[in-house]
């Protein structure tokens, strides 16, 4: 599969992770490929940017405090049911992951992940946003 490269900053994504350093590794790769990133470690705060501007992909962890991943890709299909959204999640378990793909997750992947393999799923959600 080919990477997509997206220059015009075209597409929009948010990443909601408790761990500031996985938003701020994202953030850097992403943003090299052309995407524009805001990263948020505040499940709130990443709802309340949803509300203010569009995304087209979101990436969210599973398990954090407050407002978990399943509460996050339910607001945000409330929000903008066209977004496409990642779980990724250090707590892969088959029921969650059925109920997540209920709710109309994209992919979940699970934690540690490799680059590549949310790179891969990214890109997919670009093409799909394409179409």
């Amino acid at each position: 599969m080919t990477e997509v490269n997206i220059q015009d900053g075209s597409c929009r994504l948010l990443v909601v992770d408790d761990e500031a350093i996985v938003g701020k590794r994202l953030q850097q790769v992403f943003g090299k490929m052309g995407f524009v990133v805001e990263s948020h470690t505040d499940p709130a705060s990443a709802l309340k940017a949803m509300e203010e501007r569009p995304f087209d992909i979101v990436v969210t962890d599973l398990k954090m405090e407050g407002i978990d991943g399943m509460e996050v890709l339910s607001r945000v299909k409330g929000i903008n049911p066209e977004a496409r959204v990642i779980i990724i999640t250090g707590y892969a378990q088959s029921e969650t992951e059925d109920e997540a793909f209920s709710k109309g997750v994209f992919d979940f992947i699970a934690k540690p992940f490799r680059l590549d393999e949310l790179k891969q799923v990214i890109n997919r959600a670009v093409e799909e946003l394409r179409q």
